[in-house]
């Protein structure tokens, strides 16, 4: 599975990869009772907002879309989070169904993270927002780049 977008003239290819033995698919995202009774409104843009719309959460799917997967990582970002917002933050994307936590290949025993196919829709909003920021707020620059594929 692909994802195509261009920005700043630059076609980007995001290509999904599946684990071995498995099947790409948008899990099935289960609307808990709880989940619904904190919704402040019905509203898209509201809930949209409960979910990706603190200062830290699209700074993860941009790392992650920049090739960034181990928890390590993230906290190495020039915006430094802090580790227990970060943990909140992941479990959260993951429980959304926007990312999934895997074994790591390259670190035996521990976990890395991937946007899932649903995350990966968010990322012509996030390149949206980059555009938004570039053209809009001065001395912004682009230093993280999605990674083409």
């Amino acid at each position: 599975m692909y994802l195509h977008f261009t920005s700043a003239g630059v076609r980007f290819k995001i290509e999904f990869v599946n684990p071995p033995g498995a099947f790409w698919r948008n899990p099935p995202v289960q609307t808990s009772a709880a989940m619904r009774k904190s919704r402040r409104s019905p509203c898209p843009v509201a809930c949209v907002l409960d979910v990706i719309g603190d200062k830290w959460t699209l700074l993860i799917i941009r790392d992650l879309a920049a090739g960034k997967s181990q928890f390590k990582e993230f906290c190495a970002s020039p915006e430094k989070i802090a580790t227990n917002i970060l943990a909140d933050r992941l479990d959260r994307l993951v429980s959304h169904g926007l990312i999934e936590r895997y074994a790591s290949d390259d670190h035996p025993g521990r976990e890395a993270y991937r946007l899932t196919l649903k995350g990966g829709t968010l990322l012509p909003v996030l390149k949206s927002i980059a555009d938004w920021g570039l053209a809009h707020i001065e001395g912004t620059e682009a230093r993280i780049q999605v990674t083409a594929r």
